[in-house]
Order: C-alpha cells, then structure tokens, then sequence
C-alpha cells in the first residue's frame, strides 16, 4: 500500500460516514411542528407517544402523524404527558454522533496499523508482507530478448564458448544421446564494463529461452533466511519455466569465501551461499536450466562455487584488442549519424585499454557534441574530443594560466613530444595540447599501430626517456623546473624499480626477483622481521634504478640540445595555436630516421 492508495482509503472513509450522517433512516416523513402548537395537540389529547432527547422531541399523534418539534427545558411538560396518558421514552442527550465516538475509540489502533503497513512496504527488499522471501529477479520471455551475438562484438573469444550453451538450449537430445553433460554453470570473469551481462542477454536471445536476471546483492537483506528463500524461490520459478537461463551479477556480493565474515558459518550471506550452492546440486543438467554469473573478483568467491557440478566453466571476458575496440565502435555507431569518412581505427588505435562500456560512452559523448555544435553528422574530430574527455576529463578553458605557466607547459609537452620522435621504440605520436584537462595542465597523446601486451627492454626504456623528456626540455631552455613533472617522475621510477626488481633486466642483479611494496617504488621491508633481502643487494637496487633515470635523462637532454631549434619552435607553435596534431609536427620537424636507436644504457 503507497502513500496515494492510503489518501484513498482515508478520503472514501470519510464520504462513507458523511452519507451515513445524512441518510435518514426513517421512512415515513418528519412534520415540523412549532413548540406552541404542541403543548395545544397536548392539551387537546392528540398526541400518542414522545421521544425526549435534550430540547428535541418527535413524537406521533393519534391519527398515527409523526412529528418534530424543539422546544426549552419544561419542569412541568412530564407531568402534562402524564395527566394525558401519553408513551414517553426519553433517550440521555449525546450531542456526539456514534460514528465520530466509533472513530475516535478505534482511530488511534487503526493509524498504528497503517504506518506499519506503510512502513514496511518501504523497507529496502519487501514487496507484500507475505512475499518477502519472493525472489526478485527480472524476467525475460524469449520474446522479448531482442539481444543476439550480433550486438555483442570485441569478445569473439567468449562468444564461441557460449555458442555450446546455445546449442545445448536449442537441442539438448544432441547432446545427451552421447551422455554428455551441459555444464550446469558458466562464471564469466573480466574487468567491469567489458559486456559480461550483454553477452548472457545474447545466449538468451540466440536460445529463445526465458532469462532470469538478478543481482547477488538482492539475495542478501537484514533479515535472517530471506535470502536462502530467495534463493530457492529463484530456482522454483526456473524450474517451472525450464528451458532458461539464470544471470546472477556481481556473484562475488553473495559468494565471498565462506569463514571471512565476524558470523563465521551463521551469518545470513553465508546461508544464502549455502542454498545457493544446494540449489546448484539440485538438478541433474537435463532439465535445461543454465545459470549463468559474472564477477570481477574470482580470486574471492567461496571454492565450493568453482568446483565442477556447480560452476564448471569459467569464461574470460577481457578488455578488447584493437581489432574488437573497432568492431565495438562499428556497433555503437549504427545509433548515430555518422559523417562517412570518420575512420574508426583511429579511435580505436588511440583507446588502448577501453572497455566496451567506455566505447559506448565515448560514441555517446561525440554525439553530444556534434550535436550542441548543430553539426549533421559526427565527425573525426567529435570522437577524438570525446575519446580526450573520457580519458582525462573535460577541457578547462576556463581556467586561466599565467604567461610563464603556458611556456613553461608548452616546453614540457614539446620535450615529450620530440624526445619520442626520434626514438626508435617509442610510440608514434598523435598531438599535443596546452589546452588544461583535469589534473593536467597539458597532455602529448600517442597513436601505437597495435596493442603491446609485453615489452622488451628497449621499449621499456624508450618509454623512461619520453617521460623524462619534459622536464629535460624545462631544465636546457628555461633553466628551471615546474610542478607539472610529479606525474611523469612517479611514472618513470616505477618502470625503473619493476625493471630491476620484478623483471630482472639488470646486468648486476640478473634474475633476481625482489620484492617491492604496493606502490611500486621502493621495497617492502619489515624491520621487525629478517629481511627480504640483504642490505647489500637494497644498496646495489638503488644504484641501478637511479643509475638507469640518470642516462635515460641524460638521453632525453642530448636528443632535446640536438634538436633545440626544433623545441623552441613547436613550443612556440604551441603557445600560439595550443593544440597540434601530427601533420603539423612533420611540416616543422625533420623526417625521423627509422634507424635512430636509443643510447645504449643498461
């Protein structure tokens, strides 16, 4: 019951009683009769009998005429009725109407009861009083999935996977008639946002079958055994609409490794997690029902869970390669008016690391923008704005940068920019920006052809350099340093540590493994303890990482004093016009020579 539906009740309450208040009950009409003119019936012997009630009198005269008639207080008038043998009822006077007495006695009881009602139908994860154990999972008829494999693209991998799920829903005698099982369960693991959801809707929509969606969070609630309910309820409805599939996201919410919890086996996610894991059991594979889980944190789900029988198959669904993030945007796209020579491998080159809810975003972001420039179409340019919004955030034009602040941001951005440009291992560049981005005052975005799933040591340092290279051209023109290099030393040191502690490429360590701590740049040791490592080889790692930054700095400031007539132009060139793209940075450098290696450091 809502707030509207109690405003209802109330409202018809009250025209219930304001009826019953002026229905009158009594047939036969009521004749006024003045005071005067009754004590005259009276003295005559008209009247048969009366009804006293305070001053108010009715009464019926002898030839059967009922009457009403008001009147003072009379001491006399009962001795008059009297002396003339006339019935007399007299009734206490009670000028409150019964219904008002009836609505005061149990309206008190009453409004406790509504508050309760109402209270309870807004407490998080009750529906009626009695269904509060009903699951709550979303359904799907088959008819209603319109999602297939086609909306689903950059997870090619996973799709084949899920195609035998399919085909199982479909004709699941195939299967059988070898005595093959379907796996009873399939837990798709990836980071968030890589369409883990959308590709169990696809199964469910290439299958035709009905799809239970439900969250792992709704299992759980604060009273004890609701979620156990939920469980079994859940499996009941699927049971009755067999063949289907179950999709439980964010499975890590109700299947956290048991024994964690201050409830130890008794609190109430646990029993959830052991109906849910009962429930899994509880049917052979050939009743058609598949459930189907996601989650980005696999390494914290109970065992029991992953065990065969339960969820035998687990799917990796990753971030896309660059292939999958063009096929992504190639599907997004269709949403949208799109100008007929925008080239989606460009965005797709430039979004390393995108997932396809980022894409999503960045279609969207685009065509807003197209939109609120009054353009017909999205542009190139619109996606490229959109992708530099969704990485870094929005431009900040209104933030206003002293002479001296943009100078020394346009030094710094064009000392990235040249040190890649003539390194060999570096990754191509794609433009440059002054232009403010939320944390940054300026940003040098790369274009690599492909993504790089290991590096080797070249393009490892390479990597060091250009990062060094801004406060390199900062030091060799205006001989000062800014703020603006935190980030890109903190970056710099890190690879370094990983370089030498983690991945063994120094010449005096060799393959020694050593351990660091969560930030990566400088080692976990607890003094309370014995010692990782000795004190000699910590002395020998802090003289490799900085004996790597120094020639990696060193490399950067001989390629920026090579080339400075080159730096202080495109700085220039920067102040002046604030973004520059990679044409325009070919027509002011000279050709880069593909054999330009870089110096030799380590």
């Amino acid at each position: 019951m809502n707030s509207r539906s109690l405003l209802t009740g109330l409202a018809l309450l009250v025209l219930f009683f304001t009826l019953i208040n002026n229905f009158e009950w009594n047939t036969t009409p009521e004749s006024e009769l003045g005071y005067s003119d009754f004590l005259l019936y009276l003295d005559r012997g008209q009247i048969n009998s009366v009804t006293i009630r305070g001053e108010t009198i009715k009464g019926t005269t002898v030839s059967g005429k009922q009457f009403k008639t008001v009147g003072s207080y009379d001491p006399i008038l009962i001795e008059s009725l009297r002396a003339q043998n006339v019935n007399i009822k007299v009734i206490e006077d009670d000028s409150t109407p019964w219904y008002l007495v009836l609505l005061l006695q149990w309206g008190p009881l009453l409004l406790l009861i509504g508050v309760w009602i109402f209270m309870m139908r807004k407490m998080p994860g009750s529906g009626k009083i009695m269904s509060i154990g009903k699951s709550k999972a979303t359904r799907y008829e088959n008819k209603k999935m319109d999602i297939t494999f086609k909306d689903v693209a950059g997870v090619e991998e996973a799709k084949e996977e899920l195609e035998e799920i399919v085909d199982f829903l479909r004709d699941p005698g195939k299967f059988q008639r070898l005595g093959g099982k379907i796996p009873k369960g399939v837990l798709m693991v990836g980071p968030p946002g890589t369409g883990k959801t959308l590709l169990a809707k696809a199964v469910a929509g290439e299958a035709e079958v009905s799809f239970f969606n439900i969250s792992g969070s709704d299992f759980v609630e604060m009273f004890v055994g609701v979620g156990a309910s939920r469980v079994r309820d859940l499996f009941e409805e699927a049971h009755k609409n067999a063949p289907c599939i179950i999709f439980i996201d964010e499975l890590d919410a109700v299947g956290r490794h048991r024994g964690a919890g201050l409830g130890s086996g008794h609190d109430e996610r646990e029993q959830t997690l052991n109906a849910l894991l009962v429930e899994m059991d509880g049917f052979d594979g050939t009743e058609g029902i598949i459930t189907i889980a996601a989650t980005n944190r696999v390494d914290i789900l109970d065992p029991a869970l992953l065990r065969p029988g339960r969820f035998d198959r687990q799917v990796t669904v990753g971030l896309p390669d660059v292939n999958g993030r063009k096929m992504i945007l190639e599907v997004h796209v269709k949403k949208i008016v799109l100008a007929e020579d925008t080239d989606l491998g460009t965005i797709a080159k430039g979004t390393p690391g995108f997932s396809g809810a980022e894409l999503a975003n960045l279609v969207n972001e685009s065509a807003l923008r197209a939109a609120q420039l009054n353009k017909k179409a999205v542009t190139l340019e619109d996606m490229e704005w959109a992708r530099d919004k969704v990485m870094m955030g929005a431009e900040r034009r209104s933030m206003i940068m002293k002479d001296e602040e943009k100078e020394a941001t346009a030094y710094h951005e064009a000392g990235h920019a040249l040190v890649a440009y003539y390194l060999k291992d570096a990754d191509p560049i794609h433009k440059i920006t002054v232009i403010p981005r939320g944390q940054a005052l300026g940003m040098t975005t790369f274009l690599p052809e492909t993504d790089r799933l290991s590096m080797n040591k070249d393009a490892l340092i390479a990597r060091v350099t250009v990062a060094l290279g801004g406060r390199a051209a900062e030091e060799l023109v205006l001989r000062d340093f800014s703020t603006g290099v935190e980030g890109d030393l903190k970056e710099s040191t890190n690879i370094a540590y990983q370089m030498v502690c983690k991945w063994g490429m120094s010449e005096k360590l060799g393959a020694l493994s050593i351990p660091q701590g969560d930030s990566g740049n400088y080692l976990a040791i607890d003094y309370n303890a014995e010692a990782p490592v000795s004190n000699e080889i910590q002395e020998i790692v802090d003289d490799e990482v900085q004996g790597l930054l120094s020639k990696c700095y060193a490399n950067a400031k001989k390629i920026l004093s090579d080339h400075k007539s080159e730096l202080v132009s495109l700085a220039e060139l920067l102040i002046e016009i604030e973004t520059v793209n990679l044409d325009q940075i070919n027509d002011l450098i000279q050709p880069k020579s593909p054999d330009t290696p870089p110096e030799a450091i380590m």
